[in-house]
């Protein structure tokens, strides 16, 4: 449980430190948002798909 709350940790530190606007492509719309918006998206789609791998496996 320690590794992952380390990892959690430094990703979470990792993402609220990078606060410039970025533009980002989706298939066809392009969007202007902070890169810290984008990033927490990103890592919580991870984990919930690490949370449904974990759920499977069970």
């Amino acid at each position: 449980m320690l590794p992952f709350a380390l990892i959690t940790a430094i990703a979470l530190i990792f993402i609220f430190e990078n606060r410039a606007s970025t533009e980002i492509r989706l298939l066809i719309p392009e969007v202007t948002m902070p890169l810290w918006g984008a990033l927490l998206i990103a890592w919580a789609l991870g984990m919930i798909a690490c949370a449904f791998t974990l759920r499977r496996r069970r």
